[in-house]
């Protein structure tokens, strides 16, 4: 693939890094210092690549996708803090009939983590006396809080308990990502635990989801990749 990244932070020399070494070629690299590139501007320098992955600030996401829809690129966009932008980005996507696929967490292993943990919820909802709560943890310079991971957990688990589900975040130190689902009652406590080891999950998701978005419009979220690979090759029951 001919990938054009934008961001380069510690996100995007990981992404670069892992692409390079899948034999994909990372020809285009947007830098922060281009960050008030405008729209058309942005689409000149990414047309012709056959997918852009976003790992830059939440200010920025909305100028990146409106940038990509013009240049018929494929977006993975995977950075966090712009929920509140989500119906204007879906908007500007279906109008250009372009291909976005985005997601709190391109963590593999997460994704897989959304599906036990509403599994979970809707085994508990079965019982009464179980109460849900979620925590995360992350480094210190993370800036939104709750993570996006926790938000979409809490989505998760809030489709059978209910949208009052207590969460917790902390910022210290290097903590790559911790989340945590529980379910407490007076007799014992059920706990589910995602521990990442390191940012490069990521880094691998946004390049699978670069190889799915490919020949697709449309909006997607990277659980929609999952769920496509998972239910793909589970054998389907008679």
């Amino acid at each position: 693939m001919k990938i054009a990244l934008i961001g380069n932070g510690a996100m995007g020399w990981l992404v670069a890094a892992e692409a390079s070494a899948a034999g994909h070629e990372v020809a285009t690299s947007v830098t922060s210092k281009e960050g008030d590139l405008k729209p058309d501007q942005l689409a000149e320098k990414i047309r012709g690549h056959d997918v852009a992955i976003d790992f830059s600030v939440g200010d920025a996401v909305l100028r990146n996708i409106e940038a990509c829809a013009r240049a018929g690129v494929p977006l993975v966009e995977g950075t966090t803090g712009w929920k509140a932008d989500e119906a204007k980005a879906i908007q500007i996507v279906n109008e250009h009939s372009a291909a976005l696929v985005y997601g709190a967490n391109f963590s593999i292993g997460v994704n897989l983590f959304y599906r036990i943990a509403e599994r979970a919820a809707a085994l508990f909802a079965c019982v009464e006396g179980y109460s849900p709560f979620i925590e995360e943890a992350h480094h210190m310079r993370k800036r939104d809080a709750p993570s996006g991971t926790a938000l979409q957990l809490r989505d998760f688990v809030a489709q059978h308990l209910g949208p009052d589900i207590p969460t917790s975040s902390t910022r210290a130190g290097y903590i790559p990502g911790t989340h945590r689902v529980g379910f407490d009652s007076e007799a014992d406590q059920v706990l589910l635990v995602h521990e990442a080891r390191s940012r490069k999950g990521f880094a691998s998701g946004a390049l699978l989801a670069a190889r799915w978005i490919r020949g697709k419009t449309g909006v997607f979220q990277f659980s929609d990749v999952i769920e496509d690979i998972v239910d793909f090759r589970l054998p389907i029951a008679d």
